[in-house]
């Protein structure tokens, strides 16, 4: 069983990184969705609460690809097995990081957040945040078992 959600949750992660990789690389298609929205200078108008810099996109890739290989070593899927401690203990941050994402900081991003009106939002609501509980609770299952 840990090893089926190690399977799913190294997935997921590794869908994300690339994802994330292929906006890194200067592709476009979805970049709309994945970046907050604040109100405009025009009333109705709404414009990225920010641009991140291809850089900081390869980041996030390379972190959220880094994640899936915490997985998988953690329960040996295409990796050794490794049992130390401090791998949970970081696996365990990384949830604690999702669920953190997922509550969000009350302004942009999580369920509690103000501005609801963009797509962006829209999708956050449904499936962003909801996504990252399911990312945190995956990984504290594969950190404690």
């Amino acid at each position: 069983m840990n090893v089926l959600i190690a399977q799913w949750m190294a997935g997921a992660f590794l869908l994300i990184s690339l994802i994330h990789l292929y906006w890194a690389a200067g592709g476009k298609r979805g970049s709309e969705a994945a970046i907050p929205q604040v109100p405009g200078r025009t009333p109705g108008e709404l414009e990225p609460a920010f641009k991140p810099s291809g850089f900081a996109t390869l980041l996030v890739a390379v972190g959220l690809l880094l994640i899936a290989m915490l997985v998988c070593l953690r329960v040996g899927l295409y990796l050794p097995t490794v049992s130390h401690p401090a791998l949970q203990w970081v696996i365990s941050a990384m949830a604690l990081l999702m669920f953190a994402r997922a509550i969000g900081d009350s302004n942009l991003v999580g369920f509690f957040k103000e501005v609801s009106e963009s797509k962006f939002a829209r999708l956050d609501t449904l499936f962003y945040s909801p996504l990252c509980v399911v990312l945190g609770a995956g990984l504290l299952v594969v950190a404690w078992n």
